[in-house]
């Protein structure tokens, strides 16, 4: 009898099996610990995101020859169209697109953010496939850079106090404002490494690309982990992340070749102005908010990137088919003059097939 009872507790006993992580027990209760994965994950990407962001900005600097950055800064009428378009229309219309799509007091924020922020490194690649002013993409780069230090927390001042003036959220200057201060230490010493070792800045400039890219990757990857909840997010800040760029590169391009400036320059100023540095938006953004505030933030830095990537394809892709247009129409332009100075039909034919061949 006795047996038969004991045997009946067993699946009973085992029912109050405490959790191996408990740290007390009474049988009945159990206290777990609350799991601090997140929290270290959390303190990891924000060390992660600081140094590749450094890394990132310190190969910004290595491209930076001062003597061709002075002679911009002697004739600055690109720097200060790139002034205007980057710290003057950029915020401006992410005020306007967050006023207009009626977005959340926190994500009006980040937007105003990813607006306020300075050129990307990645615009100097695309300028160099665009055919544009290299030199002035580099120097708009570096002065947008380090002009952020102050015009960043003032454009954020002006343009967020709609939103801040109700006490719904908080932007954290003084953690904004030591984040820029403290990059524009890498971006000093990259600039005395070109300068003093340029053989060197070259390979640290492939490093830096290579951990932009990285960057890019982990911030989606372990911001997907943390931050589950952020890509469910309204589909009016996938439009306004999808739109933005788009009307930064049209505005800042009908700028420029409205005060008159060549065409390569026009499409320099335009990548500069559209081109915005999300790595550094995603940085602030983790170093300066809430995890409850990153769960409805977080994701659009990188919706941005996307569409900022996607837009400088779409550019560079229009740019090869119109050069490969032009050849062709160079070359059939010579093939129909060889063919008025020739009894021989072969030119023709010639021209014939390399019609056939563009159109197909």
């Amino acid at each position: 009898m006795m047996f038969s009872m004991m045997s009946s507790l067993k699946p009973a006993l085992g029912m109050l099996t405490c959790d191996p992580r408990a740290t007390i027990c009474s049988g009945t209760n159990c206290l777990v610990p609350p799991s601090d994965f997140n929290a270290i994950l959390s303190l990891v990407l924000s060390i992660v995101l600081t140094v590749m962001l450094a890394m990132v900005m310190f190969s910004m600097g290595c491209t930076v020859d001062s003597k061709k950055l002075w002679s911009h800064i002697r004739r600055p009428w690109g720097i200060v169209i790139g002034f205007l378009c980057q710290f003057g229309i950029m915020p401006f219309t992410a005020f306007a697109l967050s006023l207009a799509f009626g977005v959340l007091p926190v994500q009006a924020v980040v937007i105003i953010i990813m607006g306020c922020c300075p050129g990307g490194s990645g615009s100097n690649i695309i300028c160099y496939w665009l055919d544009g002013d290299m030199d002035l993409s580099i120097s708009m780069t570096a002065c947008s850079s380090i002009l952020a230090l102050g015009m960043m927390p003032l454009c954020l001042f002006i343009y967020t106090s709609v939103w801040t003036s109700s006490d719904t959220i908080k932007v954290p200057f003084d953690s904004i404002g030591i984040t820029l201060a403290a990059l524009l230490i890498p971006i000093a010493v990259g600039m005395y490494v070109k300068n003093k070792w340029p053989r060197v800045a070259k390979k640290i400039l492939k490093v830096g690309s290579i951990a932009g890219f990285l960057l890019i990757i982990i911030i989606a990857v372990v911001g997907g982990v943390l931050y589950q909840s952020s890509w469910n997010i309204a589909p009016s800040l996938w439009i306004i992340g999808t739109i933005y760029p788009f009307i930064g590169f049209s505005l800042g391009f009908l700028l420029a070749r409205f005060v008159g400036q060549p065409w390569d320059r026009c499409r320099t100023i335009a990548l500069e102005t559209g081109f915005q540095n999300s790595q550094l938006c995603s940085t602030i953004v983790q170093l300066s908010f809430s995890p409850a505030e990153l769960e409805v933030m977080f994701a659009f830095p990188l919706i941005y990137s996307i569409f900022q990537l996607a837009a400088a394809v779409f550019s560079v892709g229009g740019e090869i088919h119109l050069n490969i247009f032009k050849s062709n129409v160079r070359n059939d332009l010579i093939l129909r003059s060889k063919c008025k100075n020739s009894s021989d039909h072969r030119y023709f034919f010639k021209l014939l097939v390399s019609v056939v061949m563009y159109a197909g």
